[in-house]
């Protein structure tokens, strides 16, 4: 009767549903996906009830008004920025060579630069992952190199052995589980579907739940950053020329660098400015090795 009541149960959406695995999405991970949606919900209830109190502040900077500077050194709310900004913080770089990311895994978080602060400071920059060397890119390759027998993959290997270990592979993001061989090779061939799709259509930045997220470094040069690194493996594995990436964050010694002191729509100006000449990181980090 349980199993009866699950099977009839209709799953809700997922937080980061995809069409393309709707067949994966299953009635048992109902409370997993309720629970991200929740999650989900009351983060961006909050961050809805911020954003007027970020313009306002982004405004007071801007009009050099009493605690302009303070607004400054906390960051500039990124959110405000981003609204500000909008597409002039889009740029269009070549895959091939966003090949830097740096993530916060082995941080302290006294050490990590917030999300809501536009202006980032501290060594964050000085940590660059090979995103080549990365779990996403062996992904791609792997699932493509065996297309015609995607059980010989390595990627079928990983998730039958956590199948076979009574702990198969699942989403509450995407609400889905991988219990059974024919979900597992449904769930590589809907990959290979994504990687076919955008070398006929090219780069489709709304198809992800974020646009692919960058920073600028303190010398100017692109580090990726969030989400999407699949998407981004996938443009790199098929040889795309270009695809959008949107500026997240930038380092505070080249925010001071390019703004020359100034604030307010002069400082976003020359903001804006100085980002068409920013290109990806390509060299290691000296804090590569720290874990």
């Amino acid at each position: 009767m349980k199993s009866l009541l699950l099977s009839e149960r209709r799953l809700p959406t997922p937080p980061a549903g995809d069409p393309a695995f709707a067949p994966l999405e299953d009635p048992r991970m109902y409370w997993p996906v309720q629970r991200a949606r929740v999650a989900k919900t009351v983060r961006e209830g909050a961050q809805s009830l911020g954003v007027p109190v970020e313009l306002c502040l982004l405004d007071l900077w801007k009009h050099a008004l009493p605690g302009a500077a303070w607004v400054e050194r906390i960051g500039l709310p990124r959110r405000a920025v981003e609204l500000t900004l909008g597409d002039q913080l889009i740029l269009h770089v070549n895959p091939n060579e966003l090949i830097r990311g740096t993530s916060w895994g082995g941080w302290p978080h006294k050490h990590r630069p917030t999300s809501s602060a536009f202006i980032w400071d501290g060594e964050w920059n000085l940590r660059r992952g090979d995103l080549r060397q990365g779990s996403r890119a062996h992904f791609i390759a792997d699932i493509d190199a065996n297309r015609d027998d995607l059980s010989q993959s390595e990627a079928f290997a990983k998730y039958m052995a956590r199948l076979k270990a009574g702990k198969p592979w699942s989403s509450h993001q995407q609400g889905i589980l991988l219990d059974s061989e024919a979900r597992i090779l449904t769930f590589l061939k809907v990959y290979l579907s994504f990687m076919d799709d955008m070398a006929i259509r090219g780069f489709d930045s709304t198809r992800g739940k974020d646009m692919l997220g960058v920073a600028v470094t303190r010398e100017g040069r692109l580090l990726k950053i969030n989400r999407g690194l699949h998407r981004l493996a996938i443009a790199q594995h098929i040889g795309l020329p270009t695809v959008p990436v949107v500026v997240k964050a930038v380092h505070r010694q080249w925010w001071a660098r390019v703004t020359q002191d100034t604030r307010g729509r002069d400082a976003l100006t020359s903001m804006c400015e100085g980002l068409v000449a920013c290109t990806p990181e390509t060299a290691s980090g000296a804090l590569d090795s720290v874990a």
